[in-house]
């Protein structure tokens, strides 16, 4: 039998899937390339579709606030999302073609936002030049990027039906993970988290504090972010929270960066 050519390392003969060896590295402790970044993701649905009279003063808020604090906003898709989507699952479309068609959309919002940015040196960012950040932040621009991840083609398939399960939201968090952001802050059109749709039940109750776990067993029907994002901040090694506020109400998003209570804090 053939001797394998092995280079030495600690992982040397390692099928890189024993239990034991990834228990090893659980409790290394890893890089935070931006320590005091916030992410703010921007709804599509929730924010840009309602046009100027939300948009605008919105992007004003935030360009002043990245004077103090380092930022990196995160674009939606939003409407035309959901009709490339319609109209993809009914010519039967792979979730992997849905995930390549509904990433083009929220990069057009990304195009948008950057120019609405371009004041306080909104520049918009590839998904493949995420590293370029800290250098950005250093020169004083404010980086946008859209919001689904770059699985493409390569989406996982979803538990159930066509659409796919990384969207904008996920994005947002993998990016504040990978960055080893602050916080990661998701701006939407409702107060945060309820119990229910509040604008189907007005009766519906706030979640101002919960964690990931105490969410999963409620099993709701329906909720105001991607589902997949609380299996991913439940292994999430940096960020130990996400913040929903609400992006229609100006200084919001202030509290949510100083830790101020608002909206609704979802734990680890």
């Amino acid at each position: 039998m053939s001797k394998r050519h092995e280079l030495e390392s600690k992982l040397k003969g390692e099928t890189l899937g024993r239990k034991g060896l990834l228990k090893k590295h659980k409790n290394i402790p890893q890089m935070r390339l931006v320590p005091d970044l916030n992410v703010v993701k921007i709804g599509g649905h929730g924010v840009i579709d309602f046009g100027r009279d939300v948009v605008l003063p919105l992007m004003e808020e935030i360009g002043e606030l990245s004077r103090k604090n380092k930022m990196l906003v995160v674009t939606g898709g939003g409407v035309r999302v959901r009709h490339i989507l319609d109209i993809g699952i009914d010519l039967g479309m792979p979730t992997g073609v849905l995930a390549e068609l509904a990433g083009k959309i929220s990069e057009q919002n990304a195009e948008i936002v950057t120019l609405l940015l371009s004041k306080w040196g909104g520049s918009k960012v590839k998904t493949g030049d995420l590293l370029d950040l800290p250098t950005m932040l250093h020169l004083g621009l404010l980086p946008v990027i859209h919001g689904t991840p770059p699985y493409g083609l390569y989406e996982h398939p979803p538990e159930t039906g066509l659409i796919p399960p990384h969207r904008t939201d996920t994005g947002a968090l993998l990016m504040a993970e990978v960055l080893g952001a602050k916080s990661c802050i998701l701006v939407k059109n409702v107060d945060g988290l309820y119990t229910e749709d509040p604008r189907v039940n007005p009766k519906a109750k706030l979640i101002e504090d919960i964690t990931v776990d105490e969410l999963i067993t409620m099993d709701m029907e329906d909720m105001v972010m991607e589902r997949k994002i609380l299996y991913i901040l439940k292994d999430a090694a940096n960020v130990k929270e996400i913040r929903i506020v609400n992006g229609h109400v100006r200084g919001n998003i202030e509290k949510a960066i100083n830790g101020e209570k608002v909206g609704t804090v979802i734990r680890a």
